[in-house]
């Protein structure tokens, strides 16, 4: 079926790139995930009013989680070639753009887990300190609690965007979709490789937007 639609594409290359996308995605969304709740914790717990306020550290954070969303992915990536030939060494293939993945999206999935929290009633938080519950405690069983399906929602459109930076992350040599787009379609003026591998990219995205989705209403107990 899929020969017949791209005749001019070898599938074991498409279905390898599909593979290499899918990789770079998950596990950047994991990493993204666990950074992004952590600097989006900071952001709120230590804003004028809350329970870690700190005008420092929230001034350090904010600044450093708006530096890297203001940097645009394809440069991020040539300012991280050192710390990733580094960390990964390598800087070619789907595990070097990693790191550039995961530090280009958490700051962005960061602002969405403070939005998050700050939409979690006060006065919940306020019960739970009348009720002597531990700062920890407030962390884990009231503000991760009741935000999840924002959570979550913020966590699908990042994913979403994440496929978006692999298609860039390939066009310099991470593989991919966007690799095979670009150096076997583009450069070749093959036009049905450009094609295959936009549609496989917009099908991952339903993937993952349908999967987001579902997961946010299962958890959403309003």
């Amino acid at each position: 079926m899929l020969e017949e639609l791209f005749p001019n594409v070898i599938m074991e290359n498409l279905w390898t790139a599909t593979y290499e996308t899918l990789y770079m995605t998950v596990i950047s969304v994991i990493g993204t995930f666990i950074l992004g709740i952590i600097l989006g914790l900071l952001l709120y717990l230590t804003d004028r009013g809350n329970l870690w306020s700190n005008r420092v550290i929230n001034g350090i954070t904010a600044t450093v989680v708006n530096v890297f969303r203001a940097i645009p992915f394809i440069i991020l990536i040539l300012l991280l070639i050192p710390f990733t030939d580094f960390l990964m060494d390598t800087i070619r293939g789907p595990k070097a753009a990693l790191p550039a993945l995961i530090i280009g999206s958490a700051p962005f999935y960061a602002r969405l887990v403070e939005i998050a929290l700050k939409e979690v009633d006060k006065g919940v938080i306020e019960a739970a300190k009348s009720m002597g519950a531990k700062t920890h405690t407030i962390i884990f069983k009231v503000l991760l609690q009741e935000s999840k399906p924002a959570l979550v929602g913020g966590l699908t459109v990042t994913a979403i965007a994440l496929i978006g930076y692999t298609a860039i992350a390939g066009v310099i040599g991470a593989g991919g979709l966007g690799d095979l787009a670009y150096m076997h379609g583009f450069q070749r003026r093959n036009n049905d490789v450009v094609f295959a591998c936009t549609v496989f990219i917009v099908a991952i995205v339903f993937i993952f937007q349908w999967a987001g989705d579902f997961v946010s209403k299962r958890i959403d107990k309003r």
